[in-house]
């Protein structure tokens, strides 16, 4: 049928054709589709004209199917049983679903997050994988063009087409090993700026929050040595004197290994908000509303358990 015939075609008069050819029988035909029997009759009279054939023929003790009708009736299974498969591909099963999820997320994030966020998966949708990517300048982008699913990131402006929502609030502290000589006494900002730190940084250029926060005040501290990773950054802390300043949720973390002690920084540093961020392509999708929703539960879950453990 070509392309011009469909345009001025109700399709649902294929679903009426099927329950005719089934049943045989207009009345039985209309009670099935939920029509009154004129309206069934009607129904036949467009696909008679439609096909330019009766369909239905008069036979003993009811109508009988045409051979047109007869031959129609396999291509009309076909093409019904596909609309359905279509319409059923937008319901998103996690339980039975499979792939990978790609989400950009910082490595100190990821760290804190990725835990909650995996035990969720185990829970609702065993089959899925997670790939965790750092993002970089050009996370948005990814975005737009189907690179990543989601980025949890720390967002002060989205570009158009990009939805976002809060998903928590981190405060820094600062994180030192047991028996390290600072804690002797109170950590003040000069004893603060005396120490050496490490500072946690993907790219290895660009100040960090504490810097930012130093320079304002016209002061700046020795970062001695920068990494690419909170897990170098744990490790390197809890065999030398170094500290680092990082969000609450990794230092707790960290302090459980009863390793570290945490400890308010000596100067004012703010609140800052994580959020989830995805294009609006996604928005009403059914695989990435439920990733959407797993993704905040699981910073609800981090956040409680920070809070008991806390």
């Amino acid at each position: 049928m070509r392309e011009m015939d469909l345009r001025r075609i109700d399709l649902n008069l294929l679903v009426a054709l099927e329950a005719l050819l089934d049943e045989k029988n207009v009345t039985r035909a209309a009670q099935r589709l939920g029509m009154s029997q004129p309206a069934a009759s009607r129904a036949l009279g467009r696909l008679r004209a439609l096909f330019s054939d009766a369909l239905l023929v008069d036979g003993p003790g009811g109508y009988l199917l045409s051979a047109r009708a007869e031959e129609l009736r396999p291509a009309l299974r076909r093409i019904l049983a596909g609309v359905g498969e279509m319409l059923e591909a937008n319901v998103f099963d996690p339980a039975t679903a499979t792939g990978r999820i790609r989400l950009l997320m910082p490595d100190l994030q990821a760290a804190a997050l990725a835990p909650h966020l995996l035990a969720r998966l185990a829970h609702e949708a065993p089959s899925l994988d997670l790939d965790i990517v750092a993002p970089d300048k050009n996370g948005f982008e990814a975005l737009e063009h189907g690179d990543a699913d989601a980025m949890v990131a720390l967002i002060d402006e989205a570009p158009a087409g990009i939805h976002r929502r809060r998903l928590y609030d981190e405060e820094l502290v600062t994180l030192m090993r047991v028996h390290h000589p600072a804690l002797a006494g109170k950590l003040t900002l000069d004893r603060f700026l005396a120490l050496e730190h490490i500072v946690v940084s993907v790219t290895g250029i660009g100040p960090a929050p504490v810097d930012e926060a130093l320079a304002r005040m016209g002061r700046t501290r020795r970062v001695k040595l920068r990494v690419p990773n909170f897990f170098a950054a744990v490790e390197i802390a809890a065999r030398s004197d170094l500290i680092m300043t990082l969000p609450s949720s990794l230092a707790r973390a960290a302090a459980d290994m009863r390793r570290f002690v945490s400890l308010p920084p000596p100067l004012d540093l703010r609140t800052f908000t994580m959020s989830l961020a995805w294009h609006a392509r996604q928005q009403d999708a059914p695989r990435h509303i439920w990733l959407r929703r797993a993704i905040v539960t699981a910073a609800t879950d981090m956040s409680s358990a920070i809070e008991v453990g806390g």
